[in-house]
């Protein structure tokens, strides 16, 4: 984060601090592609924002929900107040949270999204593990360095070679959203592996010549994949809206666990994904696949990332980068 970006952020303050009771009247919502953010999908499709803000006294509030391809954006659409909550991974969080500690713009975690593996993917044969990749491959991460799928590649570097060398496969990764990168393995142009999230892993290896080379399950044990952000400012003038936010997202996630063939046709409408219901359905239900607000293994990043020196304040707890509503959850 540049000087020029924070102070863009402290200009946006005076608009999302309002006296108690006079909460905004619209917010904005970033998300990314896939799976990860099914939740999100339901919560737009189903108004569950709109309902549970209007039962806490928030009447008529707007919703409007943003796609990006990368945190990156997402992160500077956060600070400048232009997107009040985005659904970002766990390195994002601790650095949004590291550079923004003891400000009005401290950035913490209304709640979890879900808990899934990134599927590391690619297209040449010689390649079983990652001590194989070469200067030929070409691994496509959301966003170099910082994504969640680029840190997963570290852990696995620093866990097969020693810590020091830690960054060995990073000269190997390139940025690129899913969508993108799936169709570059798929043609062959580009990039050669992706460390993708579903669905759009199950997409690759069920074609001839693609194969798995890594899930970050194996590296990292089960892990939150996605968590729901906000600055604290927009937190202490809008408690009702987050409070909103964290009930949408747990009525969104008992739906699709209860009814998850309505969860995957919202899916497919908003995505307008040509996938059959079916194959979704399997994918949703896979037992990996966790959609739930309680993260696991959070500390674990913030601690590796803390290492390698991307993060100046290690956490004591993962209670530490969440709101306080948040630490009922029985985390980690």
């Amino acid at each position: 984060m540049n000087r020029r970006k924070f102070v863009t952020g402290l200009v946006a303050l005076p608009a999302l601090t309002r006296p108690a009771g006079a909460e905004v009247s619209a917010i904005k919502l970033g998300k990314q592609y896939g799976l990860p953010f099914l939740p999100q999908m339901v919560m737009e499709d189903r108004k569950l924002i709109e309902a549970h803000a209007a039962r806490l006294g928030v009447e008529g509030l707007g919703v409007v929900w943003q796609t990006m391809g990368g945190p990156g954006a997402l992160n500077d659409g956060l600070l400048s107040g232009s997107i009040q909550f985005v659904n970002v991974a766990s390195p994002s969080l601790a650095t949004l949270w590291d550079k923004t500690f003891g400000t009005p713009l401290e950035i913490r975690a209304v709640c979890a999204v879900q808990s899934m593996p990134y599927i590391l993917t690619t297209r040449n044969p010689a390649v079983k593990t990652i001590a194989d990749f070469s200067a030929a491959d070409r691994i496509a991460v959301p966003t170099v360095k910082i994504s969640g799928q680029a840190m997963a590649l570290q852990m696995a570097a620093a866990k097969l070679w020693g810590f020091e060398k830690y960054d060995r496969l990073d000269e190997f990764t390139v940025s690129m959203g899913h969508p993108d990168a799936m169709q570059a393995v798929v043609s062959g142009q580009t990039v050669n592996c992706h460390f993708a999230v579903a669905p759009f892993n199950y997409y690759e290896l069920r074609l001839p010549g693609i194969h798995k080379v890594l899930s970050s399950y194996e590296t990292d044990g089960k892990h939150t994949n996605g968590l729901q952000v906000a600055t604290s400012a927009f937190h202490k003038a809008n408690p009702k809206i987050c409070r909103a936010v964290r009930a949408a997202h747990e009525e969104a996630n008992a739906f699709i666990k209860t009814e998850p063939k309505a969860a995957a046709e919202i899916y497919l409408k908003l995505t307008r994904d040509k996938t059959s219901v079916d194959d979704l359905v399997a994918m949703i239900t896979d037992p990996d696949i966790d959609y739930t607000t309680t993260p696991a293994n959070l500390l674990k990043h913030a601690e590796f990332m803390h290492k390698v020196g991307r993060l100046k304040r290690l956490p004591a707890s993962w209670k530490d980068l969440f709101f306080p509503e948040a630490h009922d959850l029985s985390g980690s």
